[in-house]
């Protein structure tokens, strides 16, 4: 991230030691854009409760995030804390809505989109369903990893083929915190905007339900995705929300309890 990016929202708090943007929708689409239209290698992050957890709990993780060229409040207990640090009038940036707002508005310009992440059938279901909704999206890239670490030369070859494909914008959905991780490390590597959309994939391609909006607006999109996948995300919510919560309180009161900046 560079203070010369003319679009880029300058001000951003502090959340656990992990910075958060005071940005919009619309300054997201139109930073994504400027950057597309430059060239630029850029990744942006969609920040939760799990996910300021995780950077709170790693220092090589956090430092992947801080650098980050944009960190939106994705999560409705970000925007809540964000209005009591100041922003009064922070709203949620959240992924599967920018992602679908951006595909809206790359269809303007013809600009080439990729995707990487989601199982096989995830992202079959992605595309097409894309592609339906989005008349004459142009589709130039989709991958589906394994879910093992890439070796050097199978991770070489997806950089290439991303290269090779013309890809401007790309689409990650590999799940927290794995592809802030990949992001960050391929930054440089491949010429686009890359956004760590999460669980988009899995809600565009119709494969899971997303939680009413009266629950998203309450902030407890958690405790939905808890009903519906209770085997693999009860160990998330169950440790990581109480200590957020407490942290968070401390956090406001200028009380800070981790060992990185």
């Amino acid at each position: 991230m560079t203070e010369s990016d003319p679009l880029m929202p300058n001000k951003f708090l502090t959340i656990l030691g992990t910075r958060v943007f005071c940005t919009s929708y619309e300054l997201a689409v139109e930073n994504t854009k400027a950057w597309t239209l430059c060239g630029e290698s850029k990744y942006v992050c969609m920040a939760n409760v799990h996910m300021l957890m995780e950077a709170y709990g790693s220092s090589n993780y956090h430092k992947y995030i801080n650098a980050a060229d944009l960190v939106t409040p994705d999560g409705m207990p970000l925007v809540w804390i964000m209005r009591l640090k100041g922003q009064k009038n922070q709203k949620r940036v959240y992924g599967p809505t920018l992602m679908l707002l951006l595909l809206q508005e790359v269809l303007k310009e013809k600009t080439p989109i990729g995707f990487y992440g989601g199982s096989p059938e995830v992202l079959t279901s992605l595309v097409l369903k894309m592609k339906e909704r989005f008349s004459g999206l142009n589709v130039v890239y989709a991958y589906s990893p394994p879910f093992r670490d890439l070796s050097e030369t199978e991770d070489n070859a997806v950089i290439e083929e991303m290269k090779n494909s013309g890809l401007r914008i790309l689409f990650v959905g590999l799940g927290c915190p794995k592809q802030e991780i990949w992001m960050a490390e391929h930054q440089s590597k491949i010429k686009a905007v890359m956004l760590g959309v999460g669980a988009a994939f899995d809600f565009h391609a119709g494969f899971k339900p997303q939680a009413p909006a009266w629950m998203q607006s309450l902030g407890l999109e958690w405790l939905y995705r808890l009903y519906i996948e209770p085997r693999r995300l009860w160990k998330r919510y169950l440790y990581h929300n109480p200590r957020f919560v407490f942290l968070a309180i401390m956090d406001l009161f200028g009380v800070r309890f981790s060992n990185h900046a």
